[in-house]
């Protein structure tokens, strides 16, 4: 079992778990920027890296570079939900590379792509954070003691002044508590 170490070990089994995580998020919501920008193939590569990754291929610089094309489309976004959708394939793709260095900013990785899929909902709901709430319920059910064992080396995620990054701490904070 093949593992990378920095502040702890992070074995490529447990990546795997992540990067599942990550993409089963991502490809919810990846139809909405696909819905809008239909040309623009960086998302859809990023999350098929990562499914790639997931299904036993070796991390390589396929996720590297789909993963950093992905968030330049999120950059190139010409609304919050595109950018959200296109931001959750990256993560997807960089979940690969997660860096086991005790960092809350690493949480990102772990957690922002499911936030994403709340926010994006969420507005689509006429910002009723009602709906938000309950797809980051529905994303601590799903996730597995695995991931939730990885989340909890790192420090818990900082707190931002999006509507999704304080639906990311909401999350982060509801599965440190479920363990």
């Amino acid at each position: 079992m093949a593992s990378v170490t920095g502040d702890f070990e992070l074995t490529h089994d447990e990546l795997r778990v992540v990067a599942r995580y990550v993409a089963e998020s991502a490809q919810v919501v990846l139809p909405r920027f696909e819905n809008t920008l239909p040309d623009d193939p960086r998302p859809r590569a990023a999350l098929d890296a990562a499914w790639e990754f997931v299904d036993g291929a070796r991390r390589s610089k396929l996720q590297r570079v789909t993963s950093m094309d992905a968030h330049r489309a999120a950059g190139d976004a010409p609304t919050e939900i595109t950018r959200l959708a296109a931001q959750a394939a990256g993560d997807a793709a960089s979940a690969a590379y997660l860096h086991p260095i005790a960092k809350a900013h690493q949480v990102g990785h772990i957690l922002r792509a499911a936030a994403n899929v709340a926010r994006i909902v969420e507005i689509e709901a006429g910002g009723d954070p009602a709906v938000g709430d309950e797809l980051i319920e529905r994303a601590r059910v799903r996730a597995t003691p695995v991931l939730i064992d990885v989340l909890c080396r790192y420090p818990v995620a900082p707190t931002g002044r999006s509507r999704a990054a304080q639906l990311m701490t909401v999350l982060d904070a509801s599965l440190r508590a479920s363990r």
